[in-house]
């Protein structure tokens, strides 16, 4: 590896798992792909994470983040699909598959902007203030759209672990102006959409990214559903493994 290239975040050495002895406890996460037709070939959604962020600076990602206590108290109109269900309560229970599937809509609208949701029903009411800006606009949070297409732990031994569950909707379910380089919080600079085959070519990918991407084009080649499973990234005894989620 060239000194001057950074390092993958996910990338773990030999000598960390030598003198580490205790692995931090990843967080929930979840992350949505929205996926645009229309063009040539589909198109996706990304941005670049600012060289301030401890983790992932300076890769080129999708929309997502972090799970919030709130997002387990929202309970849409539509739920989610009952396989899409089914495969995330393989780690986790019902309450908390909603939960991630509603980080990755709630953390989409923070950083692009833009409202994956359905206007046609009575708005829910909430005090949280992460969710009191989406539905300002009489928008619901819309589950059943969303197909589950992977799972990713960080690897061991990294200061910042994420347990993540990659989401995937088609760009038809926005809500509203859907903006050639959409405005969000400015958590991610850049953001455009890619067609597939220029996103797998670019160098700012993490890894996990990369192998999204691949699973995603193998999907909508094949025309997956909600119930196909998707691959689930892990390390295990200091090996990558790749199961099925």
């Amino acid at each position: 590896m060239n000194c001057n290239e950074q390092r993958d975040s996910s990338y773990v050495s030999p000598d960390e798992l030598r003198n580490t002895t205790r692995a931090v406890r990843p967080k929930d996460a979840a992350t949505l792909i929205i996926v645009r037709g229309g063009g040539k070939e589909p198109r996706v959604l990304m941005g670049k994470r600012a060289a301030s962020h401890k983790f992932m600076p300076n890769k080129f990602v999708f929309p997502g983040g972090k799970v919030d206590p709130a997002d387990s108290r929202i309970v849409p109109p539509h739920d989610l699909h009952p396989q899409v269900m089914k495969r995330l309560r393989r780690g986790c229970s019902e309450v908390r598959a909603r939960a991630l599937a509603l980080a990755a809509i709630r953390e989409t609208y923070e950083e692009t902007g833009l409202i994956v949701g359905e206007p046609h029903t009575h708005t829910i009411k909430t005090r949280s203030r992460h969710w009191a800006d989406f539905l300002q606009h009489d928008v619901n949070p819309r589950l059943d759209v969303l197909h589950l297409i992977a799972r990713a732990i960080t690897p061991p031994y990294r200061d910042r672990r994420f347990d993540a569950r990659f989401f995937m909707v088609d760009a038809e379910h926005i809500q509203g102006e859907v903006h050639e380089r959409p405005q969000g919080s400015g958590e991610l600079l850049d953001l455009h959409w890619v067609g597939l085959s220029k996103a797998q070519e670019m160098d700012q990918l993490p890894h996990i990214t990369r192998a999204v991407l691949q699973e995603l084009e193998r999907r909508l080649r094949e025309g997956a559903g909600p119930e196909t499973p998707g691959p689930f990234v892990l390390v295990r005894n200091g090996k990558s493994v790749i199961e099925s989620i």
